[in-house]
């Protein structure tokens, strides 16, 4: 039997929310923590300064949010920010949140 871990859908902004970055992971508390971190300081989040985590959504297997990530980059922005707003009005900081 194979062993399959569910998986996260997750978007980050900067401080003025000009930009979006779209990501997947199993582990989103420490993938989260190393964006804010900035632990790959060449990489496109490092560089734009995005590491406010402002959307994230939980599949059951990682192959469900690997598909959900590649449609959302598809998504026109209005699309991802009408997205995010209904999740989070005020586009808070969710990254506390995950980890109570």
């Amino acid at each position: 039997m194979v062993f399959q871990r569910g998986g996260c859908v997750y978007i980050l902004t900067n401080k003025m929310h000009t930009v979006l970055y779209i990501g997947v992971t199993s582990d989103i508390a420490g993938r989260v923590w190393e964006h804010k971190n900035k632990i790959h300081p060449k990489s496109f989040t490092a560089k734009y300064n995005c590491d406010k985590l402002v959307y994230y959504y939980f599949y059951s297997h990682i192959e469900e949010a690997i598909v959900a990530e590649k449609s959302l980059k598809d998504r026109s922005r209005a699309y991802k920010n009408n997205l995010i707003t209904e999740l989070n009005i005020g586009w808070i900081d969710l990254y506390d949140s995950i980890n109570e």
